[in-house]
């Protein structure tokens, strides 16, 4: 009952209800209109009973010196206020606090959808095999040594070894690759993953929690708790605030017997100025990245941002594009030019569903090659095709799958194999009448900016660290290509978990910057999380701390800049917010200020920390 009575009273529509009466308590004051009830008392019930409420909480359940915090202050002040008749004081500093209250709520919620959203990602059902028969059974009755059918197009219900059939898997779920894994009798699959296509029967080895999808749940959900919410830096203070305060009012008192200087400077004391320098240095912080297409999501993140002194990326999605892309055309016969070679696999691919024939066909397209319909086409699964294009019997597909139709590689061919490897470059072979005719390979393609970034983060004695599910040679390549020179490649989510941890343990502030579902623990346990937001998976984004919401990684070191900028911003008004205290607090104590011209006047610091806030919202960072 009355956590719900505070809900409704620190609410938007609720304060600024509370500063109407406020204001209109101070205009009948100056007009010197009697009123039955001062509208000032409106605003005390309204923004002061939060308050009173937060102070009792946290005397009776808090711990230690944590039991004072700065509502205990204010709430004193108020009553104070109140006691000598000046409401309208008692009113403003409630108020002063219910705004910075608000502004802080609106810079550090966190949104929990993307932890929904991974959870929805488990398999609901599978296909068991049992004496010969199919049965679909939901994915709670699966258990370990069951044997599971997998059709093309559906979700791996469980972790498993292949039993028999040959495919290609999407595990961008678990891993971030680009390119499906090609998969045969003996090789694992998890939960999760998607077969592309061609049917397989696997054997059941981890079900339940003990599945790869189910730990990553559990990953972003240890990770979720271990994150501790940003401490307001007034209630940092207010262990030393509220007894100084108290002590220099009881001493006014009893030197100058006079109440109203004692209750004055607890009115000053209160730490309104203090209490505004951060969240409103952030929400204009958090205005000036997202004009700039940065959402920062709390401003711990912005502050944390500006500590870090290593950055570990993706890189498909990130540093990449994260599509397959051809990247060469080579033509082994001096017959065939390297655009002839291009049209007749792009016709051979044209009925394929792997992601690598629908990448040459719509390359072939981009380039407006004549295709033609090709006919006796037939696919193995994980393998290769085999299609008749005009007078043309072609055989498309890995090199095994060449041996097994009799083509042999000549070592001109071999060679060229190993160059493309070293690139990280995706081969497909081609051959003709026993002879390799061709090789076309396919590749992620690096972003164009993705090495003056690091060349920026390097000047800014940043370190640059390169996790990846892909294959070392391509981890290798693309990283050299950027200018990054430590990689860490074929990693689960939890091997990039423990590298981000490894690499706090060394003393760093650790920022993950990512795009897929597989990033999502590294992001959360990282001190900070950047997620790619235009092409990153809604959980990604969720799980992020930030998200760029235009796939620009050149934000990455304007982020730190905007972050460094904010932090002494803040600094500098919490400085301006205590010497404005300070000389209130001497004149209080001469007399010179009465509680409704003390909190005047400390409001004016309120002011003039807002004012210096909204300069961050303009300034030039790029």
């Amino acid at each position: 009952m009355l956590k719900k009575l505070k809900e409704i009273l620190t609410s938007i529509p609720a304060t600024i209800i509370g500063g109407i009466f406020l204001i209109a308590s101070f205009v009948l004051s100056k007009l010197s209109i009697d009123f039955p009830l001062d509208p000032a008392w409106i605003t005390i019930l309204i923004c002061g009973l939060p308050l009173l409420y937060n102070a009792i909480r946290k005397l009776i359940c808090n711990r230690g010196i944590s039991k004072i915090s700065s509502a205990l202050l204010i709430s004193i002040a108020m009553a104070a206020a109140i006691a000598i008749g000046d409401l309208f004081a008692a009113g403003e500093v409630a108020f002063i606090m219910a705004i910075g209250e608000i502004l802080e709520d609106l810079t550090t919620d966190r949104a929990k959808k993307g932890l929904k959203k991974l959870i929805s990602l488990s398999p609901t059902q599978g296909r068991k095999l049992e004496n010969g028969t199919e049965t679909m059974i939901s994915a709670a009755e699966i258990k370990e040594g069951d044997i599971l059918r997998i059709l093309p197009g559906e979700t791996v219900p469980v972790d498993g070894r292949i039993l028999t059939g040959e495919t290609s898997v999407d595990q961008s779920v678990l891993t971030g690759e680009s390119m499906p894994v090609d998969k045969t009798v003996g090789d694992e699959v998890f939960g999760g993953t998607v077969n592309r296509f061609g049917v397989i029967d696997i054997k059941a080895t981890k079900v339940g929690e003990d599945s790869s999808l189910q730990k990553l749940i559990r990953m972003v959900q240890d990770a979720e708790e271990k994150k501790a919410p940003m401490q307001r830096t007034a209630d940092k203070c207010a262990s030393w605030l509220v007894p100084v305060a108290l002590l220099i009012a009881v001493i006014t008192y009893l030197v100058t017997k006079d109440i109203v200087r004692a209750v004055t400077v607890l009115v000053v004391f209160c730490p309104c100025a203090l209490v505004l320098a951060t969240p409103t240095a952030v929400m204009a912080a958090i205005g000036q990245a997202t004009k700039h297409g940065v959402i920062i999501k709390s401003g711990e993140a912005l502050e944390t941002m500006g500590r870090v002194t290593a950055i570990a990326f993706d890189k498909t999605g990130t540093l990449t594009y994260g599509t397959p892309e051809v990247s060469d055309v080579i033509s082994l016969s001096g017959s065939m030019s390297e655009t002839e070679l291009l049209t007749l696999v792009a016709s051979a691919e044209g009925k394929s569903e792997h992601p690598l024939g629908k990448a040459i066909v719509a390359h072939a397209k981009r380039n407006n090659l004549p295709l033609t319909e090709s006919t006796c086409f037939s696919m193995t699964g994980g393998k290769g095709i085999r299609a008749t294009v005009a007078d043309h019997d072609i055989v498309c597909g890995t090199e095994n799958f060449l041996h097994e139709n009799g083509i042999t590689l000549s070592a001109e061919t071999k060679e060229h194999l190993e160059q493309l490897r070293n690139q990280g470059k995706v081969s497909l072979l081609v051959g003709e009448s026993g002879t390799c005719i061709g090789i076309l390979a396919l590749s992620d393609v690096l972003r164009p900016e993705a090495s003056s970034m690091i060349t920026k983060l390097h000047s800014m004695h940043t370190k640059a660290v390169l996790l990846t599910g892909d294959n070392k040679k391509t981890a290798e390549y693309f990283a050299t290509q950027a200018g990054i020179t430590e990689t860490h490649a074929e990693l689960l989510p939890e091997e990039k978990v423990a590298h981000i941890t490894e690499l706090s343990s060394h003393g760093n502030t650790v920022c993950m910057i990512g795009d897929g579902i597989n990033d999502a623990p590294a992001l959360k346990s990282a001190n900070v999380g950047v997620a790619m937001g235009t092409m990153g998976s809604d959980i990604a984004v969720e799980a992020a701390d930030i998200a760029l919401m235009g796939d620009d990684i050149n934000k990455i070191p304007y982020l730190k800049r905007l972050s460094n900028a904010t932090i002494n911003t803040i600094k500098f008004s919490i400085t301006l917010s205590m010497l404005i205290n300070i000389l209130a607090v001497v004149l209080s104590v001469l007399g010179l200020l009465n509680p409704t011209t003390g909190a005047l006047v400390h409001n004016a610091g309120s002011v003039f920390v807002v004012l210096i806030a909204t300069l961050l919202y303009d300034r030039k960072f790029e």
